[in-house]
């Protein structure tokens, strides 16, 4: 007679119990973290928005209007600066060195083009970095933005002869003479450090400037110094 097969004992399955993550804890310590974590990032952000703020070109009130042409290249315009000046103006150019500071006295009265074009240039920080790249005995020169010479800021200038005297602390145009131009620079100017060689220009160099201070920062220009800034002043 056979035996009845005892029952078959199931083994229950294992409890499964659902895995639940620890709240995090924002205690004292995590929050002095955070804290100074956001606190160095707003000096820094802060201190970046301060520098942008100081090389940005100020300019001042009084010619908020001056815009420039067209810009089409690197330093490069579609044609001269507009007029937003008047001949009748007091203007006064502030030019940090690398050698120091000498102030401009400006003659809009003489060569109020000229002098236009230096101004709306000027506070838009064309001459900043620009070297000096001429230095004799007698004068120094810059605004050339490829540094030796030969550039420009694509358009030259009328002719403004004017009656000033040349001599010691007198600020004109450089000339273009290439490929059959001759006409006035748009950006080059030059100071004279000495009296002009010989019997003095022979051409026409728009003198529409007159160093009024800081001719020893002038003297002590060389073609290893540059232009930091040029700053506007209207009075």
């Amino acid at each position: 007679m056979s035996q009845a097969r005892p029952a078959s004992r199931r083994t229950a399955p294992a409890e499964v119990r659902a895995e639940t993550e620890s709240p995090i804890t924002w205690g004292r310590e995590t929050w002095m973290t955070l804290l100074a974590a956001a606190l160095v990032l707003l000096v820094f952000g802060g201190a970046g928005w301060l520098l942008d703020k100081a090389v940005e070109p100020q300019i001042p009130a009084p010619l908020s209007n001056c815009a420039t042409s067209t810009q089409i290249g690197p330093r490069t315009f579609i044609g001269p600066q507009p007029m937003c000046i008047t001949p009748s103006e007091k203007l006064q150019a502030t030019v940090t060195t690398t050698q120091g500071k000498f102030v401009i006295l400006l003659h809009p009265e003489v060569a109020p083009v000229t002098v236009n074009n230096f101004v709306v240039l000027a506070i838009h920080g064309y001459f900043n970095g620009m070297a000096f790249w001429r230095a004799e005995d007698w004068v120094v020169q810059t605004g050339d933005p490829g540094g030796d010479g030969h550039g420009g800021p694509g358009y030259n200038l009328p002719d403004e002869p004017g009656n000033t005297p040349w001599g010691l602390g007198a600020v004109g145009m450089a000339r273009v003479h290439s490929g059959g131009v001759d006409a006035v620079n748009g950006s080059q100017f030059f100071i004279e450090k000495a009296a002009w060689p010989n019997s003095g220009p022979t051409a026409v160099y728009n003198r529409f400037g007159t160093v009024i201070s800081g001719m020893s920062a002038v003297q002590a220009l060389s073609t290893t110094d540059t232009v930091t800034s040029v700053t506007i002043q209207v009075s």
